[in-house]
């Protein structure tokens, strides 16, 4: 029993031992970890900037050159009831009074204006009559020269747009609500775009909210800056911002999109007439564009001659005249005012704004396929 006794303590004693022994082992330093491989540094191309990804590209319209003919079609009514109606009167045999006063009130129809009317009737009734004039190829190539002639082949349709040495050209544009002066405004800077142009757009229509984030749309769909200020502030503001912001951009072109006047509101047009002003603290206005709904006929020549009366109204833009027998207009506008039609829209599209062409627009209204 005693010695059962002693090999357990025995044990016991060789397992302390054995504890403290190991207890007492120096501890070895462990090796380094290995250092993690190198990331092969990444180049310019391989990261994805958002901002080259976010950007939509902007809209690139054609050049507006031969733009009245591509867009002829669009006159359909008109080219009915002067065209073909014309030609079918001046077909009949016998081209008496009464055959005269209907071509004369088919002319009126289309708001040609009394005065003008009367005069162009006189020499085509001239012309047939002294130069015996019978065959369709004939007639009709003397009722294109003479509406040339009345549409004004001769007045100057340019825009002025091109920049001065020290600042862009400025375009005032100028009109009552509902002509789609802002839309119009809107177009004319794809039209300078389109051209060559760098434009500024000013949001001086203070007093209709939706007005500056239209204009601002469409001036970001060609890279156009767009001025605005708050709701209800001063126009005359934005506009003389917009000209600083123009020289600052060294931009060739600053547009100016005006409030819809009431041209009956007397103080309105004098707010009008501070706007130019204003504007012109910078340098002279070049171009100041009376925008008319040609659907409104011989009302809009009233509207013309009272805004020419608060501004130097320097050219007459055209709206609305697809699908109208309108076509007139343009005449009557020219000839009261003594002020070009240089921009004609003919459609909803963002580029059916086209530069007014007398003889483009004289071939458009008699149609191609019009036959005696």
């Amino acid at each position: 029993m005693e010695l059962l006794v002693v090999v357990g303590i025995v044990v016991v004693l060789a397992a302390l031992v054995m504890v403290g022994f190991v207890t007492r082992r120096p501890t070895r330093a462990l090796p380094p970890a290995p250092a993690p491989a190198a990331e092969p540094p990444r180049m310019v191309a391989d990261v994805e900037s958002p901002l080259l990804t976010d950007t939509p590209a902007l809209d690139v319209p054609e050049p507006t050159a031969g733009r009245l003919i591509r867009l002829r079609g669009r006159l359909g009514r008109s080219q009915t009831t002067l065209g073909r109606g014309l030609f079918a009167l001046l077909s009949r045999d016998k081209l008496d009074d009464e055959t005269w006063e209907q071509v004369e009130d088919t002319l009126l129809t289309s708001d040609m204006g009394v005065a003008a009317t009367q005069e162009l009737v006189e020499r085509l009734k001239q012309r047939v009559r002294i130069e015996g004039l019978t065959s369709p190829a004939e007639l009709r190539a003397i009722l294109r020269e003479e509406l040339v002639t009345t549409l004004g082949r001769d007045l100057d349709r340019t825009l002025r747009t091109l920049p001065h040495a020290d600042r862009p050209a400025v375009v005032l544009v100028v009109g009552v609500n509902g002509t789609g002066k802002t839309t119009t405004c809107g177009k004319l800077a794809r039209v300078l775009v389109a051209d060559g142009r760098s434009v500024v757009l000013g949001a001086a229509d203070t007093f209709r909210a939706a007005a500056a984030d239209q204009l601002e749309t469409w001036g970001s769909r060609v890279g156009a800056h767009t001025v605005r200020g708050p709701e209800g502030g001063d126009p005359a503001a934005v506009a003389f911002d917009a000209v600083a912001k123009g020289k600052e951009l060294k931009a060739d072109t600053v547009l100016v999109d005006t409030a819809g006047r009431l041209h009956t509101k007397t103080g309105l047009m004098d707010e009008l007439g501070k706007v130019k002003r204003v504007v012109e603290k910078h340098g002279p206005i070049d171009e100041t564009l009376l925008v008319l709904d040609a659907t409104t006929g011989q009302n809009g020549v009233v509207q013309a001659r009272v805004f020419t009366e608060a501004v130097q109204v320097t050219g007459v833009v055209l709206t609305k005249l697809d699908g109208t027998a309108k076509g007139g207009i343009v005449v009557a506008v020219q000839r009261e005012l003594g002020i070009p039609v240089k921009l004609v829209g003919l459609g909803e599209g963002p580029d059916d704004l086209a530069p007014f062409e007398a003889e483009a627009f004289a071939d458009a209204l008699l149609g191609d396929d019009a036959a005696l």
